[in-house]
């Protein structure tokens, strides 16, 4: 009997082996990023066809809505004014992004050492975000002048939130498995929160900084809109003063981009300080 059940272990070892084997070439990485991306490619570029065709047989005005192909010539004969409003915008969007960084993480901290000051602070945290910004940013206008700060703060104020709740909320979830090991090995707090607690919501946290990163270019923007001299905002309202909707669409286009590429830098640094997370995430999807 015994030598039967090894004979059937080591038959099913060898199947499963096999079919682990016949799903590497399913499991490659080429393919992988094709299923990923394709589809989501594929789509945008089907509305930007339909787009072109769609304005070429109605013969719409181009300051009413124009064609991909003449935001990207729009977009190319104002290059020399996009780059500086692109640099300005950038800058904001950086020194924003960063305040908003420091002041989240430590309030997430502040929330975490403290049952009281996180019961006092987070319903606070929610009430803010209630504020429309578009308010807010006339005031700080007259409390702060036309110069960088205003669009700094307002940069700030649209990312922190995400930043604040998705690293406390990370910090509070932590494994209550490891926490009682380490506590019955005599682990002091600062031990448990360095070790694990810590380690446990950087996850969180970048998921934060994903979504605030997406938002940091349009508060900016926003910022520009309501008082500056530089700035894709500003380009914005004085192109379409002018009726030049192309470059109304280009300088929305730099937008986009500007948000895409800082959210994958996010990613690829995510991916560098977390490989072991990815890869269980993609083992967990291989076994779905």
């Amino acid at each position: 009997m015994k030598v039967e059940e090894n004979q059937a272990a080591s038959a099913q070892t060898t199947d499963s082996s096999s079919v682990a084997n016949l799903r590497v070439p399913l499991g490659t990485r080429p393919l992988r990023l094709l299923q990923r991306y394709a589809p989501p490619l594929v789509l945008m570029l089907s509305l930007f066809i339909a787009w072109q065709v769609g304005t070429w047989l109605t013969q719409v005005p181009k300051w009413l809505l124009p064609s991909p192909w003449q935001i990207i010539v729009a977009g190319v004969e104002a290059s020399d004014l996009l780059g500086p409003h692109t640099w300005q915008t950038l800058k904001e969007t950086w020194l924003g992004l960063g305040l908003s960084l420091v002041v989240g993480l430590a309030l997430a901290l502040v929330m975490d050492f403290s049952a009281l000051l996180r019961r006092t602070l987070y319903p606070l945290l929610v009430a803010s975000q209630t504020v429309p910004i578009l308010a807010l940013a006339p005031l700080l206008i007259i409390w702060f002048g036309y110069g960088i700060l205003p669009k700094v703060i307002v940069v700030a104020l649209v990312c922190f939130f995400p930043i604040v709740v998705s690293t406390a909320d990370g910090l509070r979830v932590a494994d209550p498995d490891l926490v009682a090991l380490l506590r019955a090995m005599g682990a002091n707090r600062r031990q448990i929160f360095f070790k694990v607690r810590l380690p446990g919501a950087v996850p969180s946290f970048f998921s934060g900084l994903k979504i605030a990163i997406t938002y940091s270019v349009v508060g900016a923007v926003i910022g520009e809109w309501v008082g500056a001299s530089r700035g894709l905002g500003i380009f914005m309202i004085r192109s379409s003063k002018n009726f030049l909707t192309d470059r109304v669409f280009a300088a929305i286009a730099v937008t986009s981009i500007l948000s895409i590429i800082m959210f994958v830098a996010v990613v690829i640094l995510e991916r560098c300080l977390l490989p072991w997370y990815y890869a269980h995430r993609e083992d967990v999807w291989e076994e779905v």
